[in-house]
C-alpha cells in the first residue's frame, strides 16, 4: 500500500516538473512582455500590447498587481513579482510532493523492521524541532513575535529547551547564539537517542 503511493507519487513528479517548468517558462515570457508594455518599451498602441493587457496581464499580473497597491508598491514591479510567485510555488509543490514521497517511502521501510517506526517518530520529532527552530529565526527578521498568529507554533515547540540555554549562554553583541546552539544539540542528541535504539 505505501508503496504503491510512493510509486504513484513519482509518477506524478515525473508529470509535474515538465509542467512546472513549463509554466515557468510561459511566465517568465508573460512577465517580460507585461513589463515590456507597461515601462513603454513596446509601444502601449500597438496589436501585441493589446493583446498582452488583454490575455496576459489579467492571468498573471492584475492580482499580484492588486496586493502590491495595497501593500504601497509600484504596479511596474508587479510583472516580476507575478513571476517570482509563479516559480517558488511550482518549486515548493514539487519540494512538498518530494518530501511527501520520501516520508512514505521512509514508513514503508521502517514498517518492515521492529524498531523501524520508532526510529522515524524520533526522527521526525527532531526535523518539526529544527523546523520550529528555523521559522523562530525567520519571525526574527520579518517582525514576527510569540503572539503573532503565524509564527506562535514555533515559540510554543521551542521555548521549552530556549529559555534554559539563554540564562546560560550569553549573547553576542546584539546576537543571541542559544538558537544555534540548541540546532546543533538537537542533533547531537537526536543522534544519541538513535544510536540507544539500535
Amino acid at each position: 500500500m505505501l508503496e504503491a503511493l510512493a510509486n504513484a507519487l513519482n509518477t506524478l513528479l515525473y508529470v509535474l516538473r515538465p509542467v512546472v517548468f513549463g509554466t515557468g517558462v510561459l511566465a517568465g515570457i508573460g512577465a517580460v512582455a507585461s513589463w515590456a508594455v507597461r515601462t513603454r518599451r513596446i509601444s502601449p498602441f500597438s496589436g501585441g500590447a493589446r493583446f498582452i493587457r488583454e490575455r496576459v496581464d489579467p492571468v498573471l499580473v492584475a492580482p499580484m498587481e492588486r496586493k502590491l497597491l495595497r501593500a504601497g508598491g509600484t504596479p511596474y514591479a508587479a510583472p516580476w513579482w507575478s513571476l517570482a510567485a509563479v516559480v517558488l510555488g511550482g518549486l515548493l509543490l514539487i519540494s512538498g510532493i518530494q518530501f511527501l514521497r520520501d516520508q512514505i517511502a521512509m514508513m514503508a521501510f521502517a514498517s518492515q523492521s521492529g524498531t523501524g517506526l520508532l526510529m522515524l517518530a524520533v526522527k521526525w520529532t527532531f526535523s518539526i524541532l529544527r523546523v520550529a527552530l528555523f521559522a523562530r529565526v525567520v519571525s526574527s527578521w520579518v517582525g514576527g513575535g510569540p503572539y503573532s498568529k503565524w509564527w506562535r507554533w514555533s515559540y510554543v515547540l521551542t521555548e521549552w529547551f530556549l529559555a534554559p540555554l539563554r540564562n546560560v549562554i550569553p549573547t553576542i553583541g546584539m546576537i543571541d547564539i542559544s538558537v544555534l546552539v540548541a540546532y546543533f544539540g538537537l542533533g547531537i542528541l537526536e543522534s544519541v537517542i538513535t544510536r540507544a535504539i539500535f
